[in-house]
C-alpha cells in the first residue's frame, strides 16, 4: 500500500497484494522454503518498482514499514528473508509479535466500517500460518494469535483431493483444540468482522460473484448459516473444481477449504447471526500506525 498519511488516517494511492505462500512447509520443517522466498522476493521486486514509479509520478515515498508475521516468527532461517527484504527495499523488516499483529488487524478493520458496530467486536484474520482473534470496542481488549492457518491446516491434515471425512474430522479436532485453549472467547462478541484473503474468498462465494469485486465484498454482511454451507461446499470440491470458481485466486485454491473450515468452527462459537466483511485489514492498520 502507498498512501498519504495524516492524523485523520490514510489516503490510499496504490493498494496491491501478492499471494506468495511464504509459510509453505514451515509447520513441518521449521524454515522458509527456498521456492517460497523466491516468490516473496519476486513480489518485493515488484513493490520496489511501484515505489520508484510513485516517485516518478511526484509522490515520493518518505517512509516504509515492512511487517513480517507468522511464517517468519516461526522460521529458523528468518534472517535470510530479512536480508532479502533489506536488499530490495533498503529497510529491516519488523517481525511483529502476535499481539501487535492482532492490534494492527483490529485497527485496520474497525476504522473501515461505515456504521458503528455493536460492541464487543470480534475481528478475525485467517492467514496462512496463523489466525488472529481480537476482541474489543474502539481498541482491542483481548487478542490471541493461534498457530492455525489455511496453509498449516491443509498441510497437516487435508492430504486427499478432495479431503476425506477422516481428514476433515482431524482438522476440526485440531482447530477446536486451539479454540478451547484460546483466551479470546468468541461467544462474547456482538459483532464479528472478517478480514483478509480467506474470508474475502468465502464472501465472494456466498455472494455468488462472477468475479472478484472489491466494492461488492467490502461491508457485505454474510449470514452465518450461508458461510457454514459454503465452507462445506468447498471441502467437498476438488482443487480443479475450486479453480473453476470465477473469483478463486489460483494460489489459494488448494488451501481455501482449510481456511473456510477455520472460519466455520469460529463462527459456531459466536452468538452473532452474521459476519461483516472488511476489505481494510492489517495493511491499513500498518499504514495508520505511521500517521
Amino acid at each position: 500500500m502507498i498512501a498519504t498519511l495524516s492524523e485523520q488516517g490514510a489516503e490510499v494511492h496504490v493498494r496491491t497484494s501478492r499471494m506468495v505462500r511464504l509459510g509453505q512447509g514451515v509447520d513441518r520443517t521449521g524454515y522458509l522454503a527456498d521456492e517460497a522466498m523466491e516468490r516473496a522476493f519476486a513480489a518485493l521486486d515488484e513493490y520496489a518498482d511501484l515505489i520508484r514509479q510513485s516517485a516518478e509520478e511526484g509522490r515520493r515515498v518518505e517512509a516504509i514499514r515492512f511487517c513480517a508475521t507468522s511464517a517468519t516468527r516461526d522460521a529458523s532461517n528468518g534472517a535470510v528473508f530479512a536480508a532479502g527484504v533489506k536488499a530490495r527495499l533498503g529497510i529491516e523488516p519488523e517481525v511483529v509479535a502476535g499481539h501487535e499483529e492482532a492490534r494492527l488487524s483490529f485497527d485496520g478493520a474497525v476504522r473501515n466500517l461505515r456504521s458503528v458496530p455493536q460492541a464487543p467486536v470480534l475481528v478475525l484474520d485467517i492467514g496462512g500460518g496463523s489466525t488472529e482473534m481480537i476482541l474489543g470496542a474502539t481498541e482491542p481488549s483481548a487478542e490471541h494469535s493461534m498457530d492455525i492457518g489455511s496453509v498449516r491446516m491443509h498441510e497437516r491434515h487435508l492430504h486427499t483431493d478432495p479431503p476425506t471425512a477422516a481428514e476433515i474430522d482431524a482438522a476440526v479436532a485440531d482447530i477446536d483444540a486451539h479454540l478451547d485453549a484460546c483466551p479470546v472467547d468468541p461467544s462474547l462478541a456482538h459483532t464479528v468482522v472478517g478480514v483478509a484473503g480467506t474470508i474475502i474468498t468465502v464472501a465472494a462465494g456466498v455472494l455468488e460473484l462472477t468475479s472478484y469485486d472489491r466494492e461488492a465484498i467490502d461491508q457485505a454482511v454474510l449470514d452465518r448459516d450461508a458461510v457454514h454451507a459454503f465452507a462445506q461446499r468447498l471441502l467437498a470440491m476438488s482443487v480443479e473444481e475450486r479453480l473453476a470458481l470465477p473469483f478463486m485466486h489460483p494460489g489459494r485454491a488448494d488451501v481455501i477449504g482449510a481456511g473456510a473450515l477455520i472460519l466455520d468452527r469460529i463462527l459456531r462459537r459466536t452468538s452473532a447471526e452474521s459476519i461483516v466483511v472488511s476489505e481494510a485489514d492489517i495493511l491499513d492498520g500498518i499504514a495508520w500506525s505511521m500517521a
